[in-house]
């Protein structure tokens, strides 16, 4: 998921990347090998040492919430970024209400039907948490799911800038439009996604094809995408035209 508020990087942050990157690779090979160690040695789901862990990453300020600084230093434990998809599922296992964020009460929710208490085990657990987007209806979960995790909770819809950085996320990899509605999005006049459309786009993006031509335009499409493919087609007969001239 997006990143929250993060410290700025320190000026050395860039020297020496490749040998960083070397170093990382390494480690994250040597921690998922610990990993499965700890997991056969651990006998079972432990709540206590669930909260040891979680207070790993709290303040004694806010004992009761893992914040951006916390939950920078917990996907470092763990070798995802804080962009990574996965901890967008894992948010959504935990039932999170806001992004960036994680209650101890969420924490425990999440963790305890993952079996999770330890980074050992959180480690192992990231495959499956990646599996659970090859499933259509899990993933429609996880969509409808995002766009109130990430609007700001006192907003009714979620902002453009916000919305497309989800919709990268989640469909950027799957959706061969999406390069296309992006670009759309960018120079039209919406400054906001409400969540008929934030449905709609995902419907949209399952459906239609890459020629538009199943679109009904007489259909229960909302208007932003009647729009898109207005747009797109106009787009695609001004390159045929151009090519044409050329």
């Amino acid at each position: 998921m997006p990143r929250g508020k993060r410290r700025a990087p320190e000026i050395g942050d860039n020297m020496d990347g490749q040998s960083k990157r070397a170093r990382t690779s390494y480690t994250n090979i040597a921690t998922q090998q610990t990993s499965r160690r700890h997991i056969r040695a651990e006998d079972g789901f432990n709540q206590k040492r669930c909260l040891t862990w979680f207070h790993e990453y709290t303040t004694p300020d806010e004992p009761e919430t893992l914040g951006p600084d916390g939950m920078e230093k917990f996907c470092e434990d763990i070798g995802v970024e804080p962009e990574n998809i996965v901890m967008l599922v894992l948010a959504y296992k935990m039932g999170a209400t806001q992004m960036g964020f994680f209650s101890q009460q969420e924490w425990l929710k999440g963790l305890t039907d993952l079996e999770c208490d330890s980074t050992a085990k959180m480690v192992v657990k990231l495959d499956y948490l990646r599996s659970i987007l090859n499933d259509s209806n899990s993933f429609k979960s996880i969509y409808r799911y995002a766009y109130d995790f990430a609007k700001d909770s006192d907003q009714r819809s979620m902002d453009i800038v916000t919305a497309k950085a989800m919709l990268q996320l989640l469909l950027g990899k799957h959706w061969p439009l999406y390069p296309q509605f992006a670009q759309f999005l960018e120079q039209s006049k919406y400054k906001v996604i409400n969540k008929d459309q934030w449905c709609n786009i995902l419907e949209f993006s399952r459906t239609i094809c890459i020629d538009l031509s199943n679109y009904d335009i007489d259909g229960a499409w909302p208007v932003m995408l009647d729009e898109f493919v207005e747009w797109l087609r106009l787009q695609r007969g001004l390159v045929i035209v151009s090519s044409g001239s050329s």
